[in-house]
């Protein structure tokens, strides 16, 4: 059996060889879980600092049906409201920036629709309903007095065949919304259904999974009436 000896310079040179791969492995896990969305929580931190949402306003925030919303503050001139969703999370993505792009805001009034992606993703309606509860938990260590409303998962052509986990996941977490306190829970699911009980695939873009205009616009009128809390507050 052949033995290969590696003199100094050859081990200062595997070793170097080791950092390397250790470090791009690093790089390569820190692209994974929450820590993927870490270049557009820091864009909004940086916009904050020159132009920060206002305290006690209404947040939107979740997924990509959120951060899609363009019309957010057309949809509801009478209200201070601004967007902080980012596409492609999931709930627990949610509860992991709260402290960053929900607290420090001090909102009266967040909406937030997560969940979808979850589903997609293996995730149980258990699953889901949990990580909504951390989020409410974790919200309210600091905010007491926060409203919470959740907006629905909803129905889309592209994702119909999860349509059971969907809903399971929704009703979980409207009976833990019922059971609570100053919580609400939107249904935003009958109203992407047409008169056969399938998603109106006119009220979604090319990808059969997000809303187009006419969609945002049924969105934002099954919204109205639970921002209405806000008027009351006045």
């Amino acid at each position: 059996m052949k033995v290969y000896r590696i003199g100094s310079a050859g081990a200062v040179g595997v070793v170097a060889l080791m950092v390397s791969l250790a470090g791009h492995a690093w790089g390569q896990a820190a692209k994974t879980g929450s820590a993927r969305f870490e270049k557009e929580i820091a864009a909004y931190e940086a916009a904050d600092k020159t132009n920060p949402p206002p305290v006690g306003a209404i947040e939107f925030t979740g997924a990509s049906g959120i951060r899609m919303w363009k019309t957010l503050e057309k949809d509801y001139p009478e209200y201070k409201v601004f967007n902080r969703g980012f596409g492609g999370c999931e709930t627990a993505d949610c509860v992991y920036f709260a402290e960053r792009i929900v607290i420090p805001y001090k909102p009266k009034l967040i909406v937030i629709q997560a969940g979808g992606n979850d589903i997609n993703a293996g995730k149980s309606p258990e699953q889901v309903a949990a990580d909504f509860k951390a989020f409410v938990e974790k919200v309210r260590a600091k905010l007491p007095d926060v409203r919470i409303a959740y907006l629905s998962m909803n129905p889309s052509p592209s994702r119909w065949a999860q349509r059971e986990k969907q809903q399971k996941g929704n009703a979980l977490i409207k009976a833990y919304i019922g059971a609570g306190k100053n919580l609400d829970y939107i249904d935003f699911w009958g109203a992407m259904l047409g008169p056969d009980g399938l998603p109106r695939e006119d009220l979604f873009i090319a990808d059969k999974l997000h809303n187009n205009e006419a969609g945002y616009k049924i969105r934002a009128e099954v919204v109205r009436p639970h921002l209405a809390y806000m008027k009351e507050e006045k």
